[in-house]
C-alpha cells in the first residue's frame, strides 16, 4: 500500500513569524515558527528571526524552504503543525 505524499501548494504571511499554509488535500492552517526559532541554539537558524530574512521563504517541490534549503521542515510536521518535537518534555518527566 502506497500513500501519496502531502505537498504544500501555498504559503502566505500571517504576521509575526506565522505562515498560512495550504496543502494539496485542501487542509489549511497557520503555523507559528517563532517558538522554534527562539529556542534554536544554532546561529544560522536563529538568523531567521530577522523578519526580512524570514520573509524570503518559497515553495519548491511541495516543500517550504528558505535559502538553499538552509531552513526547511518535514512537510508532515507542517501538516500536523508540530514543529517542536521534544521541547517541554523534560519538564513533564
Amino acid at each position: 500500500m502506497s500513500q501519496n505524499p502531502i505537498n504544500i501548494t501555498a504559503a502566505e504571511p500571517a504576521g509575526d513569524y506565522r505562515l498560512h499554509l495550504t496543502f494539496d488535500d485542501g487542509k489549511e492552517h497557520v503555523v507559528d515558527f517563532k517558538p522554534f526559532l527562539t529556542r534554536a541554539q544554532h546561529p544560522d537558524i536563529r538568523s531567521y528571526l530577522d523578519p526580512v530574512k524570514f520573509s524570503t521563504f518559497y515553495i519548491e517541490y511541495g516543500e517550504l524552504v528558505w535559502g538553499d534549503y538552509e531552513l526547511c521542515f518535514p512537510v508532515i510536521d507542517l501538516y500536523l503543525n508540530q514543529l517542536e518535537h521534544g521541547f517541554g518534555q523534560e519538564a513533564a518527566a
